[in-house]
């Protein structure tokens, strides 16, 4: 297929253009060394469609600062709304398939069990309720779509939490990390190998996609640390209340992955066994 991959110099981005043997890309971006596309701008989404004619968009890019998003909700509506707007209506106008990445805090987390795709959002910051706006137009406006909720991203081409308390903890410095928000982190490669088998079956709709299990931040962190061997690094475990942020962030966001199953997609492994490939991904990286 040729796909037209929006964020491709991202973190996501980055792994399923090289990963997408047998397959067309063109990757744009607004950074790095990709095409330039601006999707805020309309006219110009449209004309890059017209000339390139893709047989389906994979659009990944957003602006995912969630408290940037919170204190600069114009932005957050342009990029998040408003880009996938000018995708969506585009990729209407050729027929054109189109999968978006949504995301866990589409949710408010407190159901206390994990979401599947039938429950109903309920987003309660500016991010998740633009993210939210973006998976409407898309469901409305594209017939062949997939919607793909993830959460917890992390990867090694890019910033992202594991590799940052990996560096902080190199340099000495104390770490605190909340322990009352529980999820399901997600390595960008398995993201990336799960899309790619998604967009082969004319399986529409929506997904719930991270690797399996549950954790907190602080597990997160101390499960980095421990596959670093760097168990001697000064980590303590805090609550919300005293790391506070701009953002209420869901307290569990942990998703299940019913329709996968129901598409008879490979299971995601657990996020244990893909953390311990990043973290030695990472430190082979360092020792390079």
């Amino acid at each position: 297929m040729r796909l037209l991959v929006t964020g491709a110099a991202g973190m996501l981005g980055t792994d399923l253009c090289a990963m997408a043997e047998g397959h067309e890309i063109l990757g744009v971006d607004i950074v790095g060394d990709c095409d330039r596309l601006d999707i805020t701008d309309r006219d110009a989404v449209h004309r890059f469609m017209a000339t390139y004619q893709p047989d389906m968009v994979l659009h990944l890019a957003a602006f995912t600062n969630v408290d940037g998003c919170q204190t600069d909700p114009e932005t957050a509506w342009n990029v998040n709304a408003a880009g996938t707007w000018n995708l969506a209506s585009a990729s209407c106008d050729r027929d054109c398939g189109m999968l978006y990445i949504s995301t866990d805090f589409v949710f408010d987390g407190t159901k206390g069990s994990p979401y599947d795709e039938f429950d109903i959002p309920n987003p309660v910051s500016v991010y998740g309720r633009t993210k939210y706006a973006g998976e409407q137009f898309v469901r409305h406006l594209v017939r062949r779509h997939y919607i793909v909720r993830t959460a917890w991203l992390y990867g090694a081409h890019g910033k992202s939490f594991p590799g940052t308390m990996l560096r902080l903890a190199r340099e000495g410095h104390p770490l605190r990390v909340v322990g009352d928000q529980t999820g399901s982190p997600t390595y960008t490669r398995d993201l990336a190998e799960c899309i790619l088998r998604l967009i082969e079956l004319p399986l529409y709709g929506v997904y719930h996609v991270t690797n399996a299990g549950e954790c907190s931040w602080y597990d997160l962190a101390a499960a980095t640390l421990e596959l670093a061997g760097m168990n001697d690094a000064d980590l303590t475990r805090i609550t919300s209340e005293e790391w506070p942020t701009p953002t209420r962030r869901p307290e569990y966001s942990v998703l299940e992955h019913r329709a996968l199953k129901m598409a008879g997609l490979p299971p995601m492994r657990d996020w244990r066994d893909a953390l311990a490939d990043f973290v030695a991904e990472y430190r082979s990286a360092q020792t390079a």
